[in-house]
């Protein structure tokens, strides 16, 4: 678990704002009443912190890595690793959080028939009322809120299509993110309540906060959206293999009357272990070619450079983004060299799906 430096400024915050309420309760405390402001901090973001783990438990459950749990200003964030592969999953994941929340809530409510008093009484009332406002606002039908991820898992079970579903749930968002806006403009008019600078502040901060996250979930879906287009195989390079100590020249003559736009090398018993790095082989001055190996201008085929033929889409974009390297080489099933992938050519590629 992480605690953003954010949150200690919200706790304090927190803790002068509870204070006067703190004194009317238990009169007489001084300066204690702000202790008892910050432990009411600590014990409100504890039930952030169970609907943040309650993300983890079921992301955990369905085989997805959670790397960490932060609490912030606005309350926290699951770091789970990878995308849900249906859309049920996605909604437990998601609805899972708000209704902790809403849980904690009914539950302080629950206590609350027990007739406390004094600041206990107090500490039940605000993890209730907070509670039920974060179980409630978080099911709002706009990204980055959990609603929003619900209202994606409904689009995407619907019409079978992932992206569509965090388009609808982003543009959501920034309807929600406009609202936000507006918030201290509808109390005046429909309260009656005059709205102060806080209020505008928080309006604004959270406004930006759900358009930021939403803007950020289109952009990603548009992104996504054009990776089918990406497959490996169809973007490999005519593969020329030659012996590892053949002279680089003579290399270089064979690759140019095969017309390959690569060169793999092999070993005495046919195996591959490098792919010929074109910058270097420009580096190298023609008159030295012939004295040179072309393993001299080879990269070792290390762990990742050796990728699947069928690879397309998010998956190949997350094998290259494992071992960043330039070149590739593409085999079949049955270990045949298909071709060598350059990542220059996968950037093509997705540029020119973008038009």
């Amino acid at each position: 678990m992480l605690v953003s430096s954010t949150w200690f400024l919200v706790a304090l915050l927190i803790a002068v704002v509870v204070s006067p309420r703190v004194e009317q309760v238990t009169p007489g405390l001084g300066a204690w009443k702000y202790v008892a402001g910050l432990a009411f901090a600590v014990i409100l973001y504890g039930s952030v912190l169970l609907h943040e783990a309650s993300h983890a438990f079921v992301a955990r459950h369905y085989g997805y890595p959670v790397s960490s749990i932060t609490l912030h200003f606005l309350g926290g964030a699951t770091a789970i690793e990878g995308e849900a592969r249906r859309p049920k999953e996605e909604f437990l994941i998601a609805v899972v959080g708000p209704l902790t929340s809403l849980a904690i809530g009914g539950a302080a409510l629950a206590l609350w028939f027990l007739e406390p008093s004094g600041l206990l009484l107090m500490a039940i009332e605000g993890l209730a009322g907070a509670n039920l406002l974060v179980g409630l606002l978080n099911l709002v039908p706009g990204l980055p809120l959990d609603g929003g991820r619900v209202l994606k898992a409904a689009v995407w079970g619907v019409t079978n299509n992932v992206h569509r579903g965090t388009l609808v749930a982003g543009w959501a968002g920034r309807v929600v993110a406009v609202l936000a806006l507006l918030w201290p403009t509808v109390i005046m008019s429909l309260f009656d309540l005059r709205p102060d600078v806080l209020d505008y502040i928080l309006a604004f901060i959270v406004a930006l906060f759900l358009w930021t996250g939403a803007s950020a979930a289109i952009m990603s879906a548009r992104v996504r959206s054009r990776l089918p287009d990406l497959v490996a195989a169809q973007l490999a390079r005519r593969t020329l293999v030659v012996p590892a100590e053949l002279p680089l020249a003579e290399a270089v003559r064979r690759a140019r009357e095969e017309q390959a736009g690569s060169l793999v090398t092999v070993d005495s018993e046919g195996r591959p272990v490098g792919i010929v790095n074109e910058a270097a082989v420009l580096a190298t001055p023609e008159d030295r070619r012939p004295w040179v190996a072309t393993s001299t201008v080879a990269r070792s085929l290390a762990d990742g450079l050796t990728l699947p033929a069928h690879l397309h889409g998010e998956d190949l974009i997350r094998a290259i983004q494992r071992v960043p390297s330039t070149e590739y080489l593409l085999v079949a099933p049955d270990s045949s060299i298909v071709g060598v992938l350059a990542t220059a050519d996968v950037d093509a590629a997705f540029r020119r799906s973008a038009r």
